[in-house]
């Protein structure tokens, strides 16, 4: 149990900071993959992250 709390809040952690940086600053891989593609997970990252912040409680076995 705190071993699954500890990987879901570095799960957020991570997810948020991919899609902060991705959003705000605009770096990204796309340079080395090329047509922005890095760019675009890294937002699709960012906004998984929020949607386990939202609904993480109510699907979660261990969390009920």
């Amino acid at each position: 149990m705190k071993l699954h709390k500890i990987a879901f809040i570095l799960l957020i952690i991570g997810g948020l900071n991919w899609g902060l940086t991705a959003l705000v600053s605009g770096w990204d891989l796309a340079n080395y993959i090329g047509d922005g593609v890095a760019q675009v997970v890294y937002i699709l990252v960012g906004i998984s992250a929020l949607v386990e912040v939202f609904g993480h409680k109510k699907n979660c076995k261990e969390c009920m």
